[in-house]
């Protein structure tokens, strides 16, 4: 019988982190808690959590920075952020430091419980083969997990966006859509809403810095999704 997957609540709300203990345990789940950064700091570094439920309003600081922490070093947990704040510069600030998915507050216990089995069972990453994609003056060095601009400087980028840039370097040319990136990107039984890819599309432009004479294009298709567009 395979170990239990395991799963660190951080939450300041004692009835809201009770609970999802509680519902998280009785699904099977070996659970670990935290009211706050202090709390949880250690326990992420000694254990390998499948999933982190992170809110984002914590008495000590907030979610966003743990999971920008957790990241650079190297954690590949599945990061779900619990937040009050619906704003899509909120959202977008949350899967720019590496979250995998969001729930707003108050939120279903049902829908939330779902998100976590799909993000459980995505697991960590596999490992890429070793190969390099070129485009403009970017290399992808699938090997390393790394984008890396003209001078060699890597240009930080989390985990979902260095996977949709990948999907979309490989399916050049294509129409794709918001169904199809979700599923290749997310994996197919995500409960991630569809508006997700314009924000991660939106965040990937930014930070490729394009503009108009940029020798590539992430091209919005309308009534579809995105096509990526490269020149020269």
């Amino acid at each position: 019988m395979s170990p239990p997957l395991r799963v660190l609540v951080v939450e300041d709300d004692v009835n809201l982190r009770l609970t999802l203990v509680d519902n998280l345990e009785e699904e099977g789940y070996a659970v670990q808690a935290a009211s706050s950064l202090a709390e949880a700091r250690p326990q992420w570094k000694a254990t390998a959590f499948d999933v982190v439920v992170l809110d984002i309003m914590l008495p000590d600081g907030d979610g966003y920075a743990l999971c920008r922490e957790m990241r650079q070093a190297g954690t590949s947990s599945r990061v779900l952020m619990l937040t009050a704040r619906t704003l899509e510069d909120d959202v977008v600030r949350g899967f720019d430091v590496g979250a995998d998915d969001y729930v707003a507050k108050p939120y279903r216990l049902r829908e939330l419980l779902a998100r976590i089995r799909v993000l459980a069972r995505r697991g960590a990453p596999a490992a890429p083969p070793e190969e390099v994609l070129a485009f403009d003056r970017f290399r992808v060095d699938l090997s390393s997990r790394q984008l890396l601009d003209a001078g060699g400087k890597a240009v930080e980028l989390t985990r979902t966006e260095f996977e949709l840039l990948v999907y979309l370097l490989r399916n050049a040319g294509k129409a794709l859509t918001r169904d199809q990136i979700l599923s290749s990107v997310w994996g197919e039984d995500t409960v991630v809403d569809g508006h997700t890819v314009d924000n991660f599309v939106s965040n990937l432009r930014k930070k490729l810095e394009w503009t108009s004479a940029s020798r590539f294009e992430i091209r919005s298709v309308r009534g579809v999704g995105y096509r990526m567009d490269l020149h020269g």
